[in-house]
């Protein structure tokens, strides 16, 4: 079966960054990450899922956080240099990100914005990200992707 590249895949590949990409079988009824580790056969702590937020002095910003955690939103805003902040309203994901839900990643938004991922991240060789479409996963290092998207790693729950 071949899979065809997404535009996250393609930017990685311009990098020079190592990763694979994986598919897996996608239940509209539940996009959760919790499904997509369970599909993998991986370890949910693993398998991370990109949030989109807005902050009352900083705009859009970027959490990517193990699949079952919920962002701490007083830790993301302290991150992002925020007094307060909340995910963004999901009608709003597609026309900001050019993602839709369930298949959001953190690299090829429409533009960037400044990403903060889970310190958890460095407890394994390898983390699974969205490759940008439902159905499809990146498995990269850790530190490949936070150097890529200039992310900042902090304690977000």
């Amino acid at each position: 079966m071949k899979i065809n590249k997404t535009n996250a895949a393609r930017l990685l590949d311009k990098a020079g960054i190592a990763y694979e990409l994986i598919p897996y079988e996608v239940d509209e009824n539940d996009l959760s990450a919790v499904h997509v580790a369970a599909s993998l056969n991986e370890d949910i702590n693993c398998v991370f899922k990109t949030l989109i937020l807005h902050g009352d002095r900083n705009g859009y910003f970027v959490c990517v956080i193990p699949g079952e955690r919920e962002v701490d939103l007083k830790l993301a805003a302290k991150a992002s240099g925020n007094k307060k902040c909340d995910l963004i309203p999901m009608k709003d994901l597609l026309p900001l990100t050019g993602y839709i839900r369930g298949g959001c990643s953190p690299i090829g938004l429409k533009k960037p914005f400044p990403t903060y991922i889970h310190e958890s991240c460095f407890l394994f060789p390898y983390i699974y990200i969205s490759a940008g479409q439902r159905g499809m996963q990146l498995k990269l290092n850790p530190k490949d992707l936070i150097r890529e998207i200039h992310a900042e790693v902090c304690a977000l729950f």
